[in-house]
């Protein structure tokens, strides 16, 4: 079974959804399919979120289901391990997976990423500190890294 709610966000309204033991999906989206809207992994995931932004929690404790193609999945793992407040850049990603030259398809699987702000793709920029591509759009991304270096 799936389960839906909007969590208000200082960027807007964030789109969550679980499928009653793992968090499936954020992102910056309104859509609403009607799916129930109670559920405990969702009530842990605001909570979370409220002190992700409050500037009192640095790393989320929540199950996630991360589904994506074997190297999506590498590209995911890599993005967990970067800490709070800093950056790196696509072409570090894709050293630590162990693919220097897949760069482009580090960018890729950071756009497909279904789980945004939890899986923090937003803490990838671009190999000379630019800010490059977010689903979310590069004011939201600019936010974040800008709110998450205030509260370091």
């Amino acid at each position: 079974m799936q389960y839906e709610t909007t969590y208000q966000s200082p960027l807007g309204p964030l789109h969550l959804r679980c499928n009653g033991t793992h968090i499936t999906e954020l992102s910056f989206s309104t859509k609403n399919e009607n799916l129930p809207k109670e559920h405990t992994v969702l009530d842990e995931a605001c909570l979370q979120l409220n002190e992700y932004f409050q500037g009192n929690r640095k790393v989320f404790e929540l199950p996630l289901l991360i589904e994506g193609t074997p190297f999506q999945k590498q590209v995911y793992d890599a993005l967990l391990s970067i800490p709070y407040g800093q950056t790196t850049s696509y072409e570090a990603i894709a050293c630590k997976i162990g693919n220097p030259k897949a760069c482009r398809a580090v960018g890729m699987a950071n756009n497909r990423n279904r789980i945004a702000l939890l899986v923090p793709c937003h803490r990838v920029v671009g190999k000379n500190g630019s800010l490059v591509g977010y689903a979310g759009g590069l004011d939201k991304k600019e936010w974040l890294l800008a709110f998450e270096r205030n509260n370091c």
